[in-house]
This record gives C-alpha cells, sequence and structure tokens, in this order.
C-alpha cells in the first residue's frame, strides 16, 4: 500500500510594519524562506498591523520593498493583518464563552503592552487573578466598575512542553510564571499573543521560524491553540543579530536598515551571502536568495547569535555588483 504523502510545509513571514526593516529582520526572514521553499512549501506573507501607535502605511510599502528587494516572495496576496479584526475578537469570545477567559478591568501596564510581540524576560510578575470569576462578561464588568474591560486567558495549571527544532525542549508552568495574560484590550483590540495563534492557524502555517527573543512567548501561544483546538505548527527559534554591545538590533537603527544598503547601493546579494555566512554557509560568489535554497540546511545552522558591526555594514556597502 502506498504511504499517503506529506503535505507540504508551510511558512510565513511576519513583519510589524513599525520601523524600517534590519540585517536582523533580513536573516530570520531568508531562514524561514530558505526553510520552507527548499522543501518544495509555501511561504505566507503577513503584515502585522495591529500595533496602531507605531504602525504606519509608509512602513506597510516599505516591507513590501525590502522583501521583494531581497529576492523574496509569497503565495497570494500580502495579509494585512488589521482587516480580520473582527474574526479575532470573536476567537476571543470563544474562549470567554467556553471557561478559558475571563472579564477583567485592571493591569493598565499589561493593556498597554500587550498589543506589541514580546520578548524574553519581559512576563513580569503573574497576575493575582484579581477580577476571575467576578464577573459573567465584559458588559457586566463595566456596567459595575464604571470602566473599560478587557479579556485575559486562563492560564492552564499545568507545565506546557514542547520541543523547538533549535533550542531543544522548553518547559513552562503558566499559571506560576506568565500567569493570565490578555487576548483582548480594553480597546476592544485583540492582543498580539492571541492575533499571532489564530492567524497561524487559520492561514495553515506549519513551521513557525522566528528570533529565539519570542521562544519565551511560545508556551503562551500552544496553549492558546490547544484551547481553540488548533493543530500545534513547529516552531524554529534561530539565533539573534546583535549589535557590536551585544544588544538584540531594533528598527531606530537606520544605519542598519535594508533601506539604507539600498541608498548605499548596496547589491542584495552581498547580504543573502552574508546571511548564508552568519549561519555557517561560506559562498565564493554573490548568489540570490532563489540560490540559498541549494546550499542552506537548518539541520546545519550555526547555533551562536550573530554580531554586526560597522566593518560588517561597509563589507556589505562595498560588495556592489560589476553586472
Amino acid at each position: 500500500m502506498m504511504a499517503t504523502p506529506s503535505p507540504s510545509p508551510v511558512g510565513r513571514l511576519a513583519p510589524s510594519p513599525t520601523g524600517d526593516l534590519h540585517l536582523g529582520h533580513a536573516r530570520s526572514f531568508l531562514i524561514a524562506w530558505w526553510h520552507a521553499r527548499s522543501r518544495g512549501g509555501r511561504i505566507v506573507l503577513r503584515l502585522e498591523d495591529l500595533d496602531g501607535e507605531r504602525a504606519a502605511p509608509k512602513y506597510l510599502d516599505g516591507v513590501r520593498r525590502d522583501l521583494t528587494w531581497l529576492g523574496l516572495d509569497w503565495d497570494g496576496p500580502a495579509y494585512v493583518q488589521s482587516t480580520g479584526l473582527r474574526r479575532l475578537v470573536e476567537k476571543a469570545h470563544e474562549l470567554a464563552a467556553s471557561g478559558n477567559a475571563y472579564a477583567c478591568v485592571c493591569s493598565r501596564k499589561e493593556v498597554q503592552n500587550a498589543l506589541s510581540a514580546p520578548h524574553a524576560h519581559e512576563h513580569g510578575p503573574p497576575y493575582p487573578r484579581t477580577c476571575a470569576g467576578k464577573y459573567p462578561n465584559l458588559e457586566a464588568a463595566e456596567l459595575q466598575t464604571g470602566k473599560p474591560a478587557g479579556l485575559r486567558f486562563r492560564s492552564p495549571d499545568v507545565v506546557v512542553e514542547f520541543a523547538d527544532e533549535i533550542c531543544g525542549s522548553f518547559t513552562e508552568h503558566l499559571a506560576q510564571t506568565a500567569g493570565d495574560f490578555l487576548i483582548l484590550r480594553r480597546d476592544k483590540l485583540p492582543a498580539y499573543q492571541l492575533a499571532v495563534v489564530v492567524d497561524d492557524a487559520e492561514q495553515g502555517v506549519t513551521e513557525v521560524v522566528r528570533g529565539d527573543d519570542l521562544l519565551a512567548s511560545t508556551p503562551r501561544q500552544i496553549a492558546l491553540g490547544r484551547a481553540l483546538g488548533y493543530r500545534q505548527p513547529s516552531y524554529f527559534h534561530v539565533p539573534l543579530v546583535l549589535d557590536a554591545e551585544g544588544k538584540r538590533l531594533a528598527k531606530r537603527e537606520h544605519s542598519l536598515s535594508l533601506a539604507r544598503l539600498r541608498e548605499l547601493g548596496a547589491d542584495p546579494r552581498s547580504v543573502v551571502v552574508w546571511a548564508l555566512a552568519s549561519c555557517g554557509f561560506a559562498v565564493d560568489e554573490r548568489v540570490t536568495a532563489a540560490d540559498g535554497c541549494n546550499i542552506f540546511s537548518m539541520e546545519r545552522l550555526k547555533r551562536e547569535p550573530v554580531i554586526v558591526t560597522e566593518n560588517s555594514l561597509t563589507s556589505l556597502v562595498l560588495r556592489r555588483s560589476t553586472d
């Protein structure tokens, strides 16, 4: 009897249009693209623009321009996350209806931070469940307190364990560490943790390749996915690109942005060669992103962070095409 062929992998590129993409983004997106494309997989482009205070239309176009300049493509039109708000809010209420979330009127700081993707060690103290079981729904919470209410996910009192394909086994007792976290803000916008889980599932994403600063978010996303009945994707958390001081690159560092490299006349193939070398794959000539599919292997990816200096930037700019 012939075995049923495994479905093709579906990867995703999920930038936030809150600034110019930099070399760290380029490396992570190239790795995600290579991993899926080299195995005949599809790529989803999702523009995560829910951070209304920082997201800007000009960056939406900039992201597409940067990715195209690198030589990356995707299947189907780019998905702008804010166009699916209604569906995300419905999922938050679905969790409340099943008893997996409850109305909450407190923790202003967490409400403000819940929209953006958190990074390692940004949990803060667990929420003490002050509002748990107090109100039957959002409307009642607001009526009784006179305050706007959001929805908070009730973290299961169990250890969440998963095997990251790069970082290995990872465990966390959510109720003791992250505690109950917001999935719907008091302004009724969905928080990052909910949005990414719902969109990954509904877009058919089977593998999540991203920076290892988001490793700590994964147990929360797994718990949400289980509560919603979703199939769990595979996770690959790749080492970050750091600056000369060992800090994570930020979008405010314009000198390392892809837009700045273009302005200086850099050849995108130089960025591809740099990214391959940073992953542990040396090549003697300039190659395109598509060529990288025949070179890159996730199994051989270097597990150390990558340091970018001004010398690195100069080298990329000087490698201009002579064609």
